[in-house]
């Protein structure tokens, strides 16, 4: 690991759901992050659209080692009565620091103004906001660069970078574009050199380490960071100095 460095893990999961390998145990989960030398690791709860049953859960988990994890508020404009005031609980009484949106759980595309409460929300509060982005209809990257301007106190945070490299394009285009846009790394897909062009294309203060733990293997995934040809400041901001900068933790 980069001496000096602390490791903060942007995308990681709480609840259970075996059918995808979502294990609803902190201290398995605790104990990958130690072998990977991760030591924040940033959790949401997404299976619940009315917002309240996930933050609930995630909070619950979060509250077993508060020391290790902090919590993203979840909601769905599936129930846009829920969204702000749920929102407003999930940050102001749970402590959360960020919120997390599934775009795939709703047939609408994340540049449809039905999305836009939660990005006044957390324009109002400067927060970020981070998505599961991949190449399908409600998810495409390139929907960034629609609502990053429009709403320019809010981190807006392409999870997993698009994932594929058609998505991955627009990902790096909207982080071009947009001061308030980052790219997330976490990836399926092991593509030898990805890190080094999120970084060169996109900015080093601009990239973030993330997992999906417990979905896929933290070592894994902080291992092409940390074995990427990218300069030790350029590890440094990736792996936590980023998040920790926008996150204010």
């Amino acid at each position: 690991m980069i001496d000096g460095t602390r490791v903060i893990d942007f995308h990681g999961h709480s609840g259970r759901m075996d059918s995808i390998g979502f294990v609803d145990d902190p201290e398995i989960m605790l104990r990958a992050m130690d072998l990977a030398g991760v030591d924040i690791a940033c959790l949401f709860h997404i299976f619940q659209p009315d917002g309240t049953t996930s933050n609930d859960i995630n909070a619950r988990f979060i509250a077993k080692h508060p020391d290790r994890f902090v919590g993203f508020a979840y909601v769905s404009p599936l129930m846009p009565e829920r969204m702000v005031p749920e929102l407003t609980r999930a940050i102001d009484e749970l402590g959360f620091v960020g919120i997390k949106l599934y775009p795939p759980f709703t047939p609408w595309p994340f540049n449809d103004e039905r999305w836009y409460p939660i990005y006044e929300f957390a324009n109002a509060r400067k927060l970020a906001v981070i998505f599961h982005t991949d190449h399908f209809h409600t998810n495409r990257p390139r929907y960034l660069a629609d609502i990053a301007p429009l709403f320019p106190a809010v981190n807006f945070v392409a999870g997993h970078s698009g994932n594929v490299l058609e998505a991955r394009d627009e990902a790096i285009a909207a982080a071009q574009a947009h001061p308030n846009i980052y790219l997330e790394s976490c990836s399926t897909f092991r593509t030898v050199g990805v890190v080094e062009r999120l970084v060169n294309e996109a900015g080093a203060d601009r990239v973030l380490y993330g997992s999906d733990i417990p979905l896929m293997d933290p070592r894994s995934q902080i291992g092409k960071i940390i074995t990427a040809d990218i300069s030790d400041e350029a590890k440094r901001l990736v792996l936590g100095g980023n998040a920790a900068r926008i996150l204010r933790i």
